[in-house]
């Protein structure tokens, strides 16, 4: 399971949700949905967008946390 980190990275940034969205041209709603896991998948180039606004690594939003059941990647 992916966890996303967004939320503490723009409290240590000290930036909102809403100047994030504007600064990388996507809606309030797609990176709300993002920031709370209600999303399946992440372009690259938003990913990107994010990393250089918050000057931050992919690794620094994501985390992986292994579930239960791995049979579901078998």
């Amino acid at each position: 399971m992916s966890i996303i980190r967004l939320d503490r990275i723009l409290a240590d940034r000290k930036l909102k949700l809403n100047e994030l969205a504007e600064k990388i041209g996507i809606s309030n709603v797609n990176l709300s949905n993002l920031k709370t896991g209600k999303v399946r998948a992440i372009r690259f180039s938003t990913l990107e967008a994010i990393c250089e606004v918050l000057d931050c690594q992919p690794g620094d939003i994501l985390e992986y946390v292994k579930s239960g059941d791995d049979k579901l990647y078998k």
